[in-house]
């Protein structure tokens, strides 16, 4: 029995999209609140184009190199990019339709309207007229095409319009195409004032004025013809660790070009006619099947702002306000809490407060020596940016590792980078060719006369705005054999030297993947012995070759094994013959999943281990993660019931991946219905 067969993994390009669709079903959930409907419209098309930017350019990179290798699933790049073509273009399909036919109507029930330019009247006419003049025109560039006015550079996913012109302009000139570039600085939505509007929420879109007004910028020419379009660019870095003497600076210049990297699609209105389109793909050295033609604003993305400019609470989330545990509430000192024993936070549901407490106590207390602490997302105007700098002018040895390469956020981090040394912190940019994804906190603190080690590690999130809105674990402990590891990471972090051994926590990309392994083996070995045998996983990506085979054979061997992975999953259960008892579920709801936690039955002793990475070849292989045990038995009972407990039981916010790829909602029969993260606000916010 091949377990490694092409047919028993899916493509994860596929799964991906697959993802995306199951996002796209929430905008359609009549249940979630009109506005987070929309929201989560906004979210697919925002999650479409990263994959664009990066998986779709990966692809086009492979077969510009002549690449003909394949992934696990037995794809080549040309073959996985076909398919990919297909399901992206029926995805887009969708994405309209669910804009068109279900979310507008139901907007304009509520008084929320899009007024179309068919629609305006004439009070509508003349302030629009007024706002293109003084908002747009004097920032609006038009472009006649011809030799001394070649084709402008175009932004990354920026909205443009090609025109057609009929006539001469002032120098004579037969241009017949031209280009309009719609600055970035312009919104995309534009309310009504009250005076003209027929509702409360009235919005034209920046692309209908352009239209109407769009003759202005060609006196004396007619416009035959105005067509939106959007280009995805290839928006992956490379830069050559290896070679260059500054990371910082080689991104930097990196950066700049991030903007105008090799075109990947091109969106235009589904009314733009194939002379246009076709111009445009031959421009952008596109084919037919990266063209994309759509019903509606072309950056859909864009219109998130709706949701914060209709004031209307009875369409969104009810609020809550994250709880804190008793134990932390009745004292004002985080020490003598983590003193007293372990503690885990389980965000968003408790607050994020305890761990910017202990930062805070820490930066101000003499007793304190030294911070160590990873970054690697922290959003702008950072609380946590803001401690550690108030500790370094404090006098306190304070140690960060910044990873300049977490995507989308160099150019932030660079930022924050050079915010933290003129602090006077000591900033290492992660290691040579791993990026630092690990989440990690060290507070070094003397006691009568010896030094105390206080730890923060985390599945995720030292992001002061994204913790409200992704579920992660947190462990705040002073056990001995843990802080020795973390300080031993620290050690190899910011040193040099070979790795050394870990007594309690697990590290990619030395220890983690076989670690793991050994537990799946273990795992197949009761199992075989007739023993009581059972895993249970949470991740929000699957794809690693060698350890879906590892639990393929501990399947076989009879191991019970249900999995909760969000996103991606290259594995496909109920295989008969390989994977029969294995469970795969996503669960899509208000809040981001983004827990990892494992655990295994052990016989009659459980572990369960929190971790930073997926089970995905770039975590375990080519970054600093760690993966570390809630040693506590209440702890360790409490996150399997929150983490592992409701999501396997949940019936409302689930998918189950079929043995074909397609995700189905479980059947709830006669059951009560179960919500995990609904359960969970309950539970734990105030």
């Amino acid at each position: 029995m091949e377990l490694r067969a092409p047919e028993n993994f899916f493509n994860r390009e596929l799964s991906l999209l697959e993802f995306n669709r199951r996002v796209l079903e929430q905008a359609k959930d009549e249940e979630t609140p009109l506005l987070e409907r929309f929201r989560f419209l906004c979210i697919s098309t925002t999650n479409l184009d990263e994959f664009f930017e990066v998986r779709v350019g990966a692809l086009k990179q492979q077969i510009a190199f002549g690449s003909t290798q394949t992934g696990p699933d037995g794809l080549s790049a040309l073959e996985t990019l076909r398919r990919v073509s297909e399901s992206a273009t029926s995805l887009v399909a969708e994405q309209y339709r669910v804009l068109n036919d279900l979310l507008t109507p139901a907007l304009e029930s509520q008084q929320i309207r899009f007024v179309r330019r068919s629609q305006w009247n004439a009070k509508q006419r003349h302030w629009l007229k007024r706002y293109f003049t003084r908002e747009l025109l004097p920032v609006l560039s038009p472009i006649g095409l011809d030799n001394a006015h070649p084709f402008p550079r175009i932004l990354n996913k920026s909205l443009n319009f090609i025109m057609s012109l009929d006539g001469k302009d002032a120098f004579g000139r037969d241009t017949d195409v031209a280009i309009v570039r719609a600055p970035r600085s312009l919104p995309r939505l534009i309310q009504l004032p009250a005076s003209i509007s027929e509702g409360p929420h009235d919005f034209v879109f920046l692309s209908s004025i352009l239209h109407a007004h769009v003759g202005d910028l060609f006196p004396g020419m007619t416009v035959t013809g105005c067509y939106q379009f959007r280009v995805t660019r290839n928006s992956d870095l490379f830069v050559d660790e290896e070679e260059v003497d500054n990371l910082m600076s080689a991104l930097q210049g990196e950066l700049l070009g991030r903007n105008y990297g090799q075109a990947v699609r091109l969106e235009v209105a589904d009314n733009c006619p194939k002379q246009e389109s076709g111009f445009l793909l031959d421009h952008f050295e596109l084919e037919e099947s990266d063209l994309y033609q759509v019903h509606g604003p072309v950056n859909l993305n864009r219109m998130l702002a709706l949701y914060d400019m209709v004031d209307r609470p009875d369409l969104k989330y009810t609020p809550f306000t994250p709880g804190v545990q008793r134990r932390i509430a009745q004292s004002t000192d985080m020490f003598q809490v983590m003193q007293r024993g372990d503690v885990i936070l389980h965000h968003p549901y408790e607050s994020f407060s305890p761990v910017l407490d202990l930062l805070r106590q820490a930066a101000r207390d003499p007793n304190v020596m030294g911070i160590k602490q990873t970054l690697y997302r922290t959003g702008a105007d950072s609380v946590i940016v803001d401690l550690l700098v108030e500790a370094a002018q404090a006098g306190k040895d304070v140690t960060v590792v910044v990873e300049l390469r977490a995507r989308f956020d160099e150019a932030a981090n660079i930022q924050l980078a050079n915010r933290l040394q003129e602090a006077g912190v000591q900033v290492v940019y992660g290691v040579v060719g791993y990026k630092t994804h690990a989440k990690m906190t060290l507070i070094v603190r003397r006691e009568r006369g010896k030094l105390r080690r206080y730890c923060h590690l985390s599945t995720g999130n030292y992001h002061t705005g994204t913790v409200r809105a992704y579920t992660d674990i947190g462990l705040l402990t002073v056990n001995r054999a843990i802080a020795e590891d973390v300080h031993k990471l620290f050690q190899q972090m910011t040193g040099l030297g070979k790795a050394t051994r870990l007594k309690n926590l697990l590290q990619s990309p030395f220890t983690m993947h076989k670690e793991l392994i050994a537990r799946i083996r273990r795992e197949a070995s009761n199992a075989a012995d007739g023993k009581p045998a059972r895993i249970i996983g949470r991740m929000n990506a699957l794809t690693e070759p060698e350890m879906i085979a590892e639990l393929y054979a501990a399947s076989v061997a009879g191991v019970r094994i249900d999995l909760i992975v969000r996103g991606v999953c290259s594995l496909r259960p109920g295989v008969a013959g390989v994977s029969e008892n294995i469970t795969v579920r996503s669960v899509i709801g208000r809040f981001l999943e983004h827990t990892r936690a494992y655990w295994f039955q052990n016989g009659d002793d459980p572990e369960l281990y929190l971790s930073s990475a997926d089970l995905m070849d770039r975590n375990l292989h080519r970054r600093v993660e760690i993966c570390f045990p809630v040693e506590d038995a209440k702890l360790a009972e409490r996150v399997f019931e929150e983490t592992l407990q409701m999501y396997l039981a949940d019936n409302v916010q689930a998918w189950v991946l079929q043995q074909d790829g397609s995700y189905k909602k479980p059947k709830s029969g006669s059951s009560k219905p179960k919500s995990a993260q609904v359960l969970l606000l309950d539970k734990l916010a105030r």
